[in-house]
């Protein structure tokens, strides 16, 4: 039971690292114009049509205020942790190619046993690579001036999904022979309980 259970995690925490790694070319974050960005590009706009266009020019950009201003809220377009994080997500993926080496590796010897170190570094690679998506989805890389918001997408959700799980089926071999031998320390005072309650023994 202990070498399934340890093969268990390892193939969980290969999951999870392939999760985390397609989560990098998926869609992270939903920009949307703020009402000062939307003014910026009036402003913008008017200067332009007013510099170098004639009155029909000026008109017509005088009649996009109002498309632009329904804008306002609105994903006009959405960013990949590939185009948002320029080096976060390199990291990723590092993190990534390594927890998945570390739990295919000792997947791969089928005929021997699992040894009991046996990807225990995927805790330590799954615990950074959910700090480093905790903290993009907390504090994301929204340029200063407040002309655009980022809200969260399904990418940055699947990156947490991944590396939370890198982290919990790391723990996964290294928990089963605790849990094993509690099962047999209950097993045993089950055991004695009974014993001293009838008397009898099971060599008796």
């Amino acid at each position: 039971m202990h070498r399934e259970r340890s093969r268990y995690g390892l193939l969980a925490s290969a999951l999870g690292a392939i999760v985390l790694a397609i989560s990098v070319f998926l869609p992270w974050y939903g920009v949307s114009l703020t009402p000062a960005g939307i003014a910026l590009v009036q402003q913008v706009g008017d200067n332009l049509a007013a510099q170098f266009g004639n009155a029909t020019l000026q008109a017509d950009v005088g009649g996009l205020h109002a498309d632009l201003a329904g804008l306002a809220g609105q994903q006009v377009v959405a960013l990949s942790a590939h185009q948002a994080l320029k080096d976060m997500n390199i990291v990723l993926l590092v993190l990534a190619g390594l927890a998945l080496l570390d739990a295919l590796i000792p997947l791969a010897r089928s005929a021997s046993p699992l040894p009991d170190g046996a990807g225990a570094s995927l805790v330590l690679l799954g615990s950074v690579a959910t700090l480093c998506v905790l903290y993009r989805m907390i504090v994301p890389p929204t340029p200063p001036g407040g002309v655009i918001a980022l809200s969260l997408r399904e990418g940055a959700w699947l990156a947490l999904l991944g590396s939370v799980t890198m982290l919990v089926a790391g723990l996964w071999p290294l928990l089963a022979p605790r849990g094993a031998a509690r099962s047999g320390d209950l097993e045993a005072s089950t055991q004695g309980v009974w014993t001293n309650l009838s008397g009898w023994t099971p060599e008796s």
